[in-house]
């Protein structure tokens, strides 16, 4: 009984931790409303690039897309919403190239 205690346990810290991770802290640019392109062009270039993508919504001044890479990975994604230009959370590699 202790060991599926302590199994849960490990699962939901290691949980909460990537979430804290994915969300991280990202630099948003504070781009003017009226030059950000429209989400839908985001998800077309995701999406010729290769994403599934399951949802793009506002974060801030950012884009943030949940989905699929290329790859098939799971993701949560920062984007300018101006450029397009993929935006790491502080204290992250980048790990993918923007959509372009």
């Amino acid at each position: 009984m202790k060991t599926i205690v302590r199994s849960t346990l490990a699962l939901l810290l290691a949980a909460a931790g990537g979430a804290a991770l994915a969300h991280g802290d990202v630099d948003c640019p504070n781009e003017p409303k009226e030059q950000w392109q429209p989400q839908m062009a985001l998800q077309r270039k995701l999406v010729d690039a290769g994403w599934r993508v399951r949802q793009v919504k506002t974060f801030g001044t950012c884009y943030e897309v949940y989905g699929f890479d290329a790859k098939g990975e799971r993701v949560e994604a920062f984007f300018n919403p101006k450029t397009f230009e993929r935006i790491e959370p502080r204290g992250s590699a980048a790990s993918a190239p923007a959509a372009k």
